[in-house]
């Protein structure tokens, strides 16, 4: 069974290894949604895989460190594309999440990246 919950961070980036001429590698902005999913099975006494409020204490000093700043300063995130924000999350909550299953990242309504670990 999965458990998920969803947060939203608004950050500027640009793709550097872009062909030439694309347009991802000029500067521009995103509204990105990123769902964290947890497995496992359900507490006999609580009922629930993890309490919400655990996983938005575990997640939300990320956000933090992603929204209204530009990615591509960001350690780890100097080619900052979809994929490699999932990765980077990823790496940042597995510590502290051992039951962390999968991320995904939207960066428009229609287009993002699921991410299960390696």
């Amino acid at each position: 069974m999965e458990i998920f919950k969803e947060f939203s961070f608004e950050a500027a980036h640009r793709l550097p290894n872009v062909p030439e001429g694309h347009k991802c590698a000029r500067l521009h902005g995103h509204s990105f949604l990123v769902t964290v999913y947890i497995s496992g099975q359900p507490g006999e006494d609580s009922g629930w895989i993890m309490d919400f409020a655990d996983l938005k204490k575990a997640v939300k000093p990320c956000i933090e460190q992603l929204d209204h700043y530009y990615l591509n300063e960001i350690p780890g995130l100097e080619n900052p594309t979809s994929e490699n924000i999932a990765r980077w999350l990823w790496n940042k909550l597995k510590p502290s999440l051992p039951s962390l299953s999968k991320i995904q990242i939207k960066e428009t309504c229609t287009s993002g990246c699921v991410y299960r670990g390696d």
